[in-house]
Order: C-alpha cells, then sequence, then structure tokens
C-alpha cells in the first residue's frame, strides 16, 4: 500500500516534469517521506525515543538527530 502510494507519487511527479530533467530525486523522497513517518512513530510511541527508534530499526541517537534535523525536537 505505501509502496504503490510512493510509485504513483512518483510516477505524478515525472509527468509534471513535461520532459524537464528531474534533480535529486533521492533526496528529494528521503525528505518528504521521513518527516511524517518520524510524526506518526513518535506519536505512537508516546514520545518514547528509545521506542521508537527500536520500531524504526535504528540507534537512539540516529533518531535523536534526525528529529532535530526535522525540527521535531526543541
Amino acid at each position: 500500500m505505501i509502496e504503490a502510494c510512493i510509485r504513483d507519487s512518483l510516477e505524478q511527479y515525472f509527468k509534471d516534469l513535461r520532459g524537464s530533467q528531474p534533480h535529486s530525486v533521492h533526496a528529494m523522497i528521503v525528505t518528504v517521506v521521513e518527516r511524517p513517518m518520524l510524526e506518526v512513530v513518535m506519536r505512537h510511541a508516546e514520545g518514547n525515543q528509545s521506542k521508537a527508534a527500536e520500531w524504526l530499526g535504528i540507534n537512539r541517537n540516529t533518531l535523536r538527530r534526525k528529529l532535530l534535523d526535522h525540527k521535531l525536537l526543541d
């Protein structure tokens, strides 16, 4: 389901380019997917960074850095 949404969005992105060359597609996708993913996981983990990091399969310090990068922490 998520994969299909991303695929459809990318297809629309390329259509919207109307032949123009894409730029930094990987960075764009990571940026637009990572923030909402972090928001939802943190909400479901009730703000518990250790639990969220475990669910995401990343180190807690990595999660903290990502939360700071996305301005999701003060």
